[in-house]
């Protein structure tokens, strides 16, 4: 880093320090065209992750963050670049909040008109409106659950410490408008959740598209590299979407991903890495002998080639069993069901097999699954 910016970082630390200890705004944003200049959304970043790792809590930088906002957001939005990929992750989150802006714009609509109609009137349309905004989960979940973790992995810990419990506000504002809404009888209490909750619901989620798109998104798209965002576009189907459908240029990259991206387990340095973690050989035999469930795995020539060793087992198996043929493990009677069903999954007629037995007075559900 250079001096100057070094400089330039430090004085911006220092105004924000002062805003927390009763620097008013005007006198901040005076400081910060004079001491600083231009400013990126980059910095503003580094700096309230520098100032968590100087011990600055993250509770209390979450309290000010608005404050920060404000500060910054004429200079904020001069260095956002529009993302114009329909297949990039960020492009898909800003198509989410287009959608999040128009329900707050009629739900702010509704709340200035509020008192020109009758309670019922209003509370049903404000109703409707909140049921729409519920979506808004999806969005702050999967932006909590795919870009936080991965910011973190470069030691950017700031929007998983201070970014989730702004949107965990916005939660509870969400449920509390929601159920107060049910309660509301007079025009009295109607205004009285209007200002408490509603007005501040919908503040705070304008606020929070705001830091998405000048502060979360600029930042992710200068730290992450171009394998995390294959990756966080990849597990967004496991999320979802809100507001919108996945795009057909997505889709098609998602299904070209599947296949030129490898997801077979590979064993290197003591451990075997899968797609969705790392497991030593030791650690992946407890996790096997520690379900609920006996496991038996029957290769494709119908071989036994593994069985779990947990200390509760109802049906008896010995080492003696590994390499036998699976029709040889069960009593004549059963020969016949096992290969129906071994046939029918080779046929690809059926892709699971299920069924009870009674044994020693107990019920015992057992499924078969061709792998």
């Amino acid at each position: 880093m250079s001096i100057n910016r070094e400089r330039k970082k430090e004085a911006i630390k220092a105004i924000i320090r002062e805003l927390h200890q009763g620097l008013s705004v005007e006198e901040a944003r005076e400081r910060l065209e004079k001491e600083v200049g231009e400013i990126s959304s980059t910095e503003i970043a580094d700096i309230e992750q520098t100032l968590i790792n100087e011990g600055m809590s993250p509770e209390e930088i979450k309290k000010f963050c608005n404050v920060h906002a404000l500060l910054f957001q004429e200079a904020l939005a001069q260095d956002v670049a529009q993302e114009d990929n329909p297949a990039h992750p960020v492009y898909l989150f800003k198509l989410e909040n287009r959608e999040i802006e128009k329900i707050t714009a009629a739900l702010g609509e509704l709340i200035e008109k509020a008192h020109h109609e009758s309670v019922e009137t209003v509370k049903e349309k404000l109703r409707e409106q909140l049921v729409k905004l519920q979506d808004l989960e999806l969005h702050y979940t999967r932006k909590e659950q795919l870009l936080f973790p991965y910011l973190e992995r470069y030691g950017f810990m700031g929007p998983s410490k201070v970014m989730w419990g702004k949107d965990n506000e916005i939660r509870e504002l969400y449920k509390q408008g929601l159920a107060g809404l049910e309660k509301v009888s007079t025009r009295e209490e109607l205004k009285e959740l209007i200002d408490d909750i509603l007005g501040p619901l919908v503040e705070e989620v304008e606020g929070m598209i705001f830091k998405e798109e000048n502060i979360l998104f600029p930042t992710s798209l200068e730290k992450l590299s171009t394998e995390d965002w294959v990756e966080i576009l990849k597990e967004s189907d496991e999320v979802g979407y809100a507001y919108i459908e996945r795009p057909r240029e997505t889709a098609q990259l998602i299904e070209e991903l599947k296949y030129a991206v490898s997801e077979e387990p590979v064993w290197s340095g003591g451990q075997i890495s899968f797609p969705t973690g790392n497991l030593t050989l030791k650690e992946l035999t407890h996790i096997l002998n520690a379900l609920p469930v006996e496991v038996t795995f029957v290769d494709a020539e119908d071989t036994v080639r593994y069985f779990s060793d947990n200390s509760e087992r109802i049906f008896v198996r010995t080492r003696s069993v590994i390499g036998r043929k699976v029709h040889n493990c069960h009593p004549p009677q059963s020969v016949e069901l096992v290969q129906k069903i071994l046939s029918s999954f080779k046929e690809g007629s059926r892709d699971r097999a299920e069924f009870w037995l009674e044994i020693e007075g107990r019920m015992i559900y057992i499924q078969f699954f061709p792998i």
